[in-house]
């Protein structure tokens, strides 16, 4: 498969510089790359490579200071007025964080249940789709669980189906096991990759973990902002 054949997310040569008292700092340099359905792509390289940046931009939650992101459809995401971005964000697009993000009061169907309701789903639909996506990750019978009486996996699961809910076309995961043992780490990584080929999303998955590589179908290697391998 060519880098650019199907792409449901590409990005064109993007630059991230950020303004510093001490000067610039150029975060991402110069990166391109396109990400597939029903592919997992690993993101790897040491803490300041431009990991958490790259993704940011991917996603949306940030715009390149040059480069471009490409949706599947033709449209430029980067260029796209901010509701329109918003609107990528909320539907296109799933992100799994390293520090879980989930609200405290709410039980875990609650938590996976926030981006329908954001959405305006009707309750219906989104009692039927919070069940659907925690069962995918196995948690079909804990729902009324609270963040503090689920296992630090368990709470990362409630993550993944959180980001599932909408049905996006694309997962991105900044450091999903890094507050999780080894153990813990393997299950998680297992369930995205089962997750990406079975959904046919395009997942993207930073991680400085060695160990997790050999779950992806393709590694992208960064230092000091740009692309080395992959």
């Amino acid at each position: 498969m060519s880098e650019q054949a199907a792409y449901l997310l590409a990005g064109e040569d993007l630059h991230r510089t950020f303004g510093t008292g001490a000067g610039q700092v150029h975060a991402v340099s110069g990166v391109s790359l396109a990400v597939h359905p029903g592919e997992l792509t690993v993101v790897r390289g040491p803490s300041g490579s431009g990991k958490t940046t790259l993704l940011n931009l991917l996603g949306g939650l940030d715009r390149p200071t040059s480069g471009r992101v490409l949706l599947g459809d033709g449209r430029v995401l980067s260029e796209l007025p901010e509701d329109d971005v918003l609107a990528v964000r909320r539907e296109g697009v799933g992100y799994v964080f390293q520090s879980f993000g989930l609200i405290p009061v709410l039980s875990a169907a609650e938590n996976v249940e926030v981006p329908l309701r954001l959405l305006g789903t009707p309750v219906r639909e989104r009692t039927e789709r919070v069940e659907e996506a925690l069962a995918l990750v196995g948690l079909g019978a804990q729902g009324r669980q609270r963040p503090y009486e689920l296992s630090g996996g368990q709470q990362q699961r409630v993550g993944i189906a959180r980001a599932l809910v909408a049905r996006p076309q694309v997962l991105l995961a900044d450091e999903p096991t890094g507050q999780l043992d080894s153990d813990t780490a393997a299950t998680i990584m297992d369930l995205l990759a089962r997750l990406t080929h079975e959904q046919g999303i395009a997942a993207v998955v930073s991680t400085h973990d060695p160990l997790l590589m050999a779950r992806a179908d393709r590694v992208v290697e960064l230092h000091d902002g740009r692309r080395v391998g992959g």
